[in-house]
Parts: structure tokens; sequence; C-alpha cells
């Protein structure tokens, strides 16, 4: 008999020690595969189904306000019940441990990337993966689209925010920004068809008492107060601040890491809807404006966030490795330590805020205890998401479909390793940790011996263009 259908108990869990806490979040990081959903499928199945350290309410509470922030929405909710449980340590462990052991493996593949990438095993690894990520993002545009997408005034949003990215390249900031006021206009003219919000799958299932319980009275550090608020507000901007004048004291203003620091922490307010509607806007700054890496490189990025646990988000530490190591930071005797040091800077300033949010607006969350509502220029802003991770799509296909652009060569094999990847998506409803697994192993080795020998000069990192 499964947890979920055990006899429910009468009686709530004991109380949690902090090490109990660190020995469960530590786990948690290093087997949060499968994106958000499995992230906070993951999340649930443990805290409120089987330990009952939180009330499927009180979690559900907690998730509807990540869900609102910009950022990673698992990693904040980690944060979240951390907090709430264990005050402001609690928060860190939780959020922290939650990506430090992605970026440790980052790095490790980072290295193995840049130092081995042409190595024809390595190479034929790569080539099976990312056509394998192409049909991924194109069942998340379907996956998100398919809920978010409810109404013609929510599709001629989202085919207005592909049209200005894919054929005005129009940023990214600009394309949420109009979003947001045309669901905000909308909502007003017809509420009716703005009202469109998730319920994240809640159930009606008890699973007994709760330790944190839908009735338990709010922590005393969880009572919201101005005071703290200004402080909480103060130590945030301070670490930024902290950070980035260090950088610019060491460095300079104009330095590569500075620069990092500065273009992720606007990335970082910038994540509605999840990291495949930031990644366009990752895409022009670290490939178009600063040349830290290369459109091939980015998509190979791609392929080593969804191969590894954590958000997805944190392909941004693989941009930072590439970065530091092709612009040697260091010089040219210290790649590997400039790319780890680039990967550690872009992590910490893209997840700073998410921490900030949480213990900002926690507290206020915590003394609602009610629904969140979903207003309507977020409806807006989701809508315009799913056009901007269609472009994405669009944008990986033509990447790995003609490598060298429309006058070169067909990658045929590519495609049918994509092909083969949407049908086993689509059809099987496989999930994207085997697909991944399999790709690469099955297809594109021999694939990608194939290609070589009738491309001979093909490469891996990034030098074709």
């Amino acid at each position: 008999m499964s947890e979920a259908e055990s006899p429910v108990v009468a009686a709530a869990p004991p109380p949690v020690g902090f090490g109990e806490a660190f020995a469960y979040w530590f786990k948690l990081g290093c087997i949060s595969f499968g994106g958000p959903a499995g992230q906070i499928a993951l999340m649930h199945q443990e805290l409120v189904e089987r330990r009952r350290w939180i009330s499927e309410r009180r979690f559900l509470h907690a998730l509807n306000y990540c869900m609102v922030l910009p950022g990673p929405e698992a990693q904040q909710l980690a944060t979240y019940v951390g907090w709430l449980m264990h005050r402001t340590r609690g928060g860190i462990v939780a959020g922290g441990l939650f990506v430090l052991p992605s970026l440790l493996l980052l790095i490790a593949l980072s290295w193995i990337y840049m130092a081995f990438g042409n190595v024809p095993l390595v190479a034929g690894l790569f080539y099976g993966i990312k056509p394998a990520v192409t049909a991924i993002v194109v069942s998340a545009a379907h996956r998100i689209g398919s809920r978010a997408l409810k109404n013609g005034w929510l599709w001629a949003i989202a085919v207005a925010a592909f049209a200005a990215i894919f054929v005005f390249d129009v940023p990214f900031p600009l394309i949420v920004l109009a979003a947001g006021i045309a669901g905000y206009v909308g909502g007003r003219l017809a509420p009716e068809k703005f009202a469109v919000g998730g319920a994240h799958g809640a159930s009606a299932k008890a699973y007994g008492p709760a330790l944190i319980d839908d009735d338990t009275p709010t922590p005393a550090h969880a009572l919201f107060s101005w005071r703290r608020f200004a402080l909480v507000l103060a130590v945030g901007l301070g670490l930024w601040l902290l950070g980035i004048g260090g950088l610019v004291l060491a460095f300079g203003a104009d330095a590569v890491l500075t620069q990092m620091a500065w273009f992720f922490t606007k990335a970082a307010l910038l994540t509605f809807g999840g990291a495949y509607a930031v990644l366009p806007y990752v895409y022009q700054g670290a490939v178009d404006q600063f040349h830290w890496l290369t459109a091939a490189q980015m998509i190979d990025g791609l392929a080593l966030g969804e191969t590894t646990p954590g958000p997805l988000i944190m392909i941004v530490a693989f941009v930072g490795f590439v970065g530091g190591w092709t612009k040697a930071v260091f010089g040219p005797d210290s790649l590997v330590l400039a790319g780890a040091i680039a990967a550690a800077v872009v992590t910490a300033f893209t997840f700073l805020p998410s921490f900030v949010f949480i213990f900002l607006g926690g507290p206020f969350i915590e003394s609602t205890h009610g629904n969140l509502k979903f207003t309507a220029p977020l409806t807006g802003i989701t809508a315009a998401v799913v056009g901007v991770i269609v472009n994405l799509a669009v944008f990986f296909a033509y990447h790995v479909l003609w490598p060298g652009g429309l006058s070169g060569h067909f990658e045929w094999p590519a495609a049918l390793i994509g092909l083969a990847v949407a049908i086993a998506l689509f059809r099987f409803k496989v999930g994207v940790i085997p697909v991944v697994a399999v790709s690469p192993a099955r297809l594109g080795l021999p694939a990608a011996v194939m290609t070589a020998a009738l491309q001979p000069r093909t490469c891996l990192r990034g030098d074709r263009r």
C-alpha cells in the first residue's frame, strides 16, 4: 500500500529538528529532477503526504505566493517552508541546498565540456541531447499553453509576444511590461476573460494532522511587522551592494564578472513564467550583447540544465562558467578557476532576489491565510510567456537542424532524434529524464559518428556559426 493510500493517522508528527530538516533539504537538492512541476510534486509527496510537516492548504497557499514572484517557484517554495519551520536559517539552508548540488555538478560538467568537448564520445552525447531538448521545449510550450490560453484574448497576447520577439527582436523586459499592461486593460474591459488561474493540482484528500496544520498559529518569527520588513529589505539590498561594490573595486565596472552580476540580477527580476520564459533574454545578453558564449553553446547548456538536478534556471551557471573561461578572466593559465568563480558569481546574483522576496513577503502571506488571487496583469504575462517559449523552440530547432545557417547542410539525424523524442513525450508521455538519458546513448553517438564521417570539420563547442 502506497504512502498516499495509508490510513489517516490521528496525531500530528513530532517537532522536526534542524538537523533532520537539513538532511531532507540536502537530499531534495540532489534528486530534484523533472523541472518545477516535478520538483513541486516531489515536495508535496514528501512534506504533505509522507512526513506531514505542513498541511496541503498551507503548502498550496505558499505555492500560490511563489507562483506570483519572479524566479524559480520550486526553489522559493522550499525556502518558504524551510523559513516557516526554522526561521531565517531554515530558509537559507532549504533554498541554498536546493541549488548547491546542481551548481557543483554543473561546474564539473562545464569543465568537461570546455576541456574535452571535441572528443567524439562527448560530442556524440551532446549531439543526441540537443534535438531532445528542442522537443522538450516544444512540449513545454504545449503544456503551458494548453493551461494558460483559455480564450481569444489570451491567444492574441501570446501571438503578439511571439511576433514581437521573433520578428522585431523586442527585448524580453518590454514584452513582459506590455503583456502586463494588456492584462490590466483586458481585466477592466473583460474581467471574466482574465480570471484564469490554476489550482496546482490541489486535492481534497486529507493525510492526517500536520506539524504546521491549517489552524496552527503563525509562529512568532513569521508575524508581519514594518520594522522587520525594513530590516530584511536593508539586509538584502546591502548584500547586493556589497557584492556589486566588491566586484567593481576588485575588477572595475566594465569587467566581465561585474557585468555578469548586474545582468543576472536583472534576469532574476524578470523570470515570470519559469526559466523557459527568461532564456531568450539570457540569450540576447549572453550571446548577442556580451559574447560570453555562442548560440550552439547556449543549446548545449540547456541540455546540461535538463539533465542535472535543481532549477532549470541553473543554466546560468553554465553560461557563467563558459563566459569566465572564454574571456579568461584571470588569465590564460587559470581558465578553470575563472569559470568556477564566474559560475558562482552568476548563481549568487541570480538567486539572491528569491531569498529576499520570501523573507520580505512571507510574513504578509502568513498573516492572510487565504487564497492569494492572481491578478489580470499576471494572467497577461503568463499568456505572453507561451509565445516567448514558442520562439525559444523555433530558435533551438533552427540552430540544431541548420547549424551552418539555412544555406548549409540539414542535420537529418538530429531531425530524426527530435521526432522520436517528440513522439515519446506527446504520444507515450515518457518523462523528461528517461528521454534525455536515452537519446544521447542510443541515438546521439551513432548519429554523430555518421555525421562526422560526412562532415569531418563539424565540432561541438560552438565553433559553428
